[in-house]
């Protein structure tokens, strides 16, 4: 383990504080952010961490499911490819999380908002650079605040639909 340690950097007044949802796998990313706090390495305590029996059992919807609720990150953790406890749970995480990313830009989702880190159980200064790491870039993107932008797009549906409804809209008078 590095004796040269980076403390997460500390928060200024009136800064943004990132949300971001963690899910680790029990075998390996969270034995080592397990390790990363008995060897009190100190980490971003921005990190919410959800332990799963496998990163493969972590579904795309759960990434999605996060950033609705108002996560501004979403961290993956799981084995090294070829460390997997189910053999292949960390290959169908790779693949799942390959297409969500795609996804998710198509979505406007800046790159550095999710990410997958292979972590194994002895790497808990791996965990705790990860976590300082994700935390300085997603501070940097700024709040996603998906939830405020699903009021925005309600709104203006909304006004869209009153407005088609009256017969001066000029998206009636057209279809006319």
């Amino acid at each position: 383990m590095s004796k040269h340690v980076e403390p997460a950097a500390p928060a200024q007044p009136g800064q943004f504080e990132p949300r971001i949802v963690a899910f680790f796998c029990n075998w390996c990313t969270y034995t080592a952010a397990d390790l990363a706090g008995v060897s009190r390495l100190k980490y971003a305590p921005n990190v919410r961490v959800i332990r799963v029996m496998c990163s493969g059992r972590v579904d795309p919807q759960f990434v999605l499911e996060a950033f609705a609720k108002g996560a501004d990150g979403v961290l993956l953790g799981g084995c090294h490819p070829g460390d997997c406890h189910y053999a292949e749970g960390n290959y169908k995480t790779l693949r799942r999380m390959r297409m969500l990313e795609r996804m998710l830009r198509d979505m406007g989702i800046k790159d550095g908002r999710f990410r997958l880190e292979w972590i194994s159980g002895a790497e808990g200064d791996k965990v705790r650079t990860t976590v300082n790491d994700m935390t300085a870039k997603v501070r940097a993107l700024g709040p996603l605040d998906l939830p405020g932008k699903f009021a925005e797009w309600d709104k203006e549906i909304e006004e869209l639909e009153a407005r088609v409804g009256s017969e001066s809209a000029p998206e009636v008078a057209h279809a006319r």
